[in-house]
C-alpha cells in the first residue's frame, strides 16, 4: 500500500505561483504513474494532470493547459506540480493519488491511494 502526502498549498494572488509536492512512501514509486485532482466546495473530484512512471509522458485538464507543470522526482519519491498564471477558479484542495494504469484515461475510478490533500486558495 503506497501512502501519500501532499504539501505546498497556500493562499497566493491571481496570477501568482505554487508548487506542490507529493512524497510517496515504499521502494515501488517508480512502478506509477501518478495524478493530481483538485476538488472545490460543492463539486466534484476533477482531474488536473498525470505523468507516466518515468515521466516521459504527461498530460491536462484543458483549464490548466499551459499554466501547470506535473514532473517528478524517481529518486526522491517525490511528484510536484508547479502552478503558474493562477487563477480564482483554481481554488480547490489539492489531491494526488497514484495512477493504476496510464494507458487508461484519467477517470478518477483509475486512481486510488488518494492523500489528504492541501489546500489551495487564489484571491482575487
Amino acid at each position: 500500500q503506497v501512502q501519500l502526502v501532499e504539501s505546498g498549498g497556500g493562499l497566493v494572488q491571481a496570477g501568482g505561483s505554487l508548487r506542490l509536492s507529493c512524497v510517496a512512501s515504499g521502494r515501488t514509486f517508480s512502478s506509477y504513474a501518478m495524478g493530481w485532482f483538485r476538488q472545490a466546495p460543492g463539486q466534484e473530484r476533477e482531474f488536473v494532470a498525470r505523468i507516466n512512471s518515468d515521466g516521459g509522458s504527461t498530460s491536462y485538464a484543458e483549464s490548466v493547459k499551459g499554466r501547470f507543470t506535473i514532473s517528478r522526482d524517481n529518486a526522491k519519491n517525490t511528484v510536484y506540480l508547479q502552478m503558474n498564471s493562477l487563477k480564482p477558479e483554481d481554488t480547490a484542495v489539492y489531491y494526488c493519488a497514484v495512477h493504476w494504469d496510464y494507458g487508461l484515461g484519467p477517470g478518477v475510478m483509475d486512481f486510488g491511494s488518494w492523500g489528504q490533500g492541501t489546500q489551495v486558495t487564489v484571491s482575487s
